[in-house]
């Protein structure tokens, strides 16, 4: 699919053998509590076209990343086996430093000869590089030229090049500074996430639908506005815990047992923006029409109209009246196949369709089924396809061919901060560099 124009320079923009270069991963992976073992490689292997890029042009590439952070302890670990896992992959060698951008950083980026490549110390080890200093202290990137990492690495470099979209809303020197002083570059799937979801906002193939599920609905609340109001989704098929939060606005009493799971976490909270969202657009939302739960330890499914009835709620959730029988206690965890038919048949309609959170609570065999069928009915869809998002992409994983979608995008917080019309500091700065152009 033919994406829109980006203002972001392409790496062939520039002659770069011979050339030193920043390269700015995201390669940030899961690790095993017990082993502080990787994983997961799935980042680590979509770094893998763009270093390769690099390297074959002749570069000579100091790369520097992050793992972990202050708010995810564990996961604060050297990067020794990021470089060996790349290492791997690429089939050649990949130095590491443990050493960030000191002394002997500084000295190993001298020494690198064309075509080679050294991975330096955890970002994370740096102070200016934290999210607590970017909450905190609040740079523009222009002060953070006088930070320690862009004041020890960007004089040994030629060429700044960023592949992290999965870090885009992170407002750090390693992510916003180089651009300020070196010539920059996307990297190979930097441009084609960007791009990507720019396709999905400004011009989508028609009819464009969204799927939007999940128990993090602060995710699709955060997206469903802005793209009814510029016109980007034609259909909003909504699932999950957010599937429940529309129902509760629309006037559907699920029971006190879904009323007090909502309140306790408090995603009651949403109840008003979903009422305001259907007073607009009610045209445009397809809500579940029947939904599973569990009887006597076993899958049973109900139509939503024998729940409980329609009465008007207030801002804070259902009325008074109490939901049918057994229903008042009853949680309900996945779709039912009736909603997974109609699912499928605006999937298979659709040009466009965008995906973000999982139907149900997959990880349980027992509601796997809305999002296995909802997952395959994406993954066979005849139109472009995008996927978005950590606990959306390990559900797609699970479930079908991560290669049958058009795009798979590794950013969560980044793609639904764009989606939400929210400005990412990473674009920002990589437009800001396209027009430069006297660092061509």
């Amino acid at each position: 699919m033919e994406g829109p124009a980006i203002k972001i320079r392409s790496i062939d923009a520039f002659d770069i053998r011979g050339k030193t270069v920043i390269f700015r991963p995201d390669i940030n992976s899961p690790i095993d509590p017990g082993t502080r073992k990787i994983v997961n490689t799935n980042r680590l292997g979509k770094t893998v076209p763009t270093l390769a890029k690099l390297l074959e042009g002749g570069a000579r590439v100091a790369m520097i990343a992050h793992q972990g952070d202050t708010l995810d302890y564990q996961n604060l670990i050297p990067m020794a086996e990021h470089a060996e896992i790349l290492g791997k992959l690429m089939g050649r060698k990949i130095g590491y430093i443990d050493d960030v951008c000191g002394p002997a950083a500084q000295a190993a980026v001298r020494s690198l000869k064309d075509g080679e490549c050294v991975l330096l110390g955890n970002l994370r080890y740096l102070a200016e590089e934290i999210s607590g200093f970017e909450k905190e202290v609040k740079l523009k990137p222009q002060e953070m030229l006088e930070t320690w990492l862009v004041r020890s690495l960007a004089p040994l470099a030629d060429l700044y090049v960023n592949d992290a979209f999965a870090a885009a809303h992170r407002n750090a020197p390693s992510m916003v500074a180089f651009q300020e002083i070196l010539p920059s570059a996307g990297g190979l799937q930097l441009v084609e996430e960007y791009t990507a979801l720019k396709s999905v906002m400004d011009s989508p193939r028609r009819p464009c639908v969204f799927v939007l599920g999940g128990a993090k609905i602060s995710d699709a609340f955060s997206m469903m506005r802005k793209v009814l109001q510029d016109g980007a989704a034609d259909a909003i098929l909504t699932a999950g815990v957010t599937g429940l939060v529309m129902h509760i606005a629309r006037g559907r009493d699920l029971g006190a047992a879904t009323a007090k799971f909502l309140k306790d976490k408090a995603l009651d909270e949403f109840i008003p923006e979903a009422k305001d969202l259907l007073a607009r657009w009610s045209d445009k939302f397809v809500l579940p029409v029947d939904l599973a739960y569990e009887a006597d330890g076993q899958r049973a499914e109900v139509d939503v109209a024998a729940i409980g009835a329609e009465a008007a709620g207030t801002a804070g959730g259902p009325g008074p009246g109490a939901a049918a029988g057994k229903f008042d206690k009853v949680l309900f965890p996945d779709v039912g196949g009736k909603t997974i038919a109609l699912f499928r048949e605006r999937i298979a309609a659709a040009s466009s369709v965008f995906v973000n959170g999982p139907a149900g609570m997959y990880e349980d065999a027992r509601w796997e089924k809305g999002t296995r069928e909802i997952w395959n009915a994406i993954a066979d869809a005849p139109g472009y396809t995008v996927v978005g998002g950590g606990d959306t992409i390990s559900a797609a994983a699970r479930f079908t061919d991560l290669e049958k979608y058009g795009y798979v995008c590794t950013g969560g917080g980044a793609m639904v901060r764009f989606l939400a019309g929210k400005k990412l500091p990473l674009i920002q700065a990589m437009e800001k560099a396209y027009d430069k152009k006297e660092m061509i």
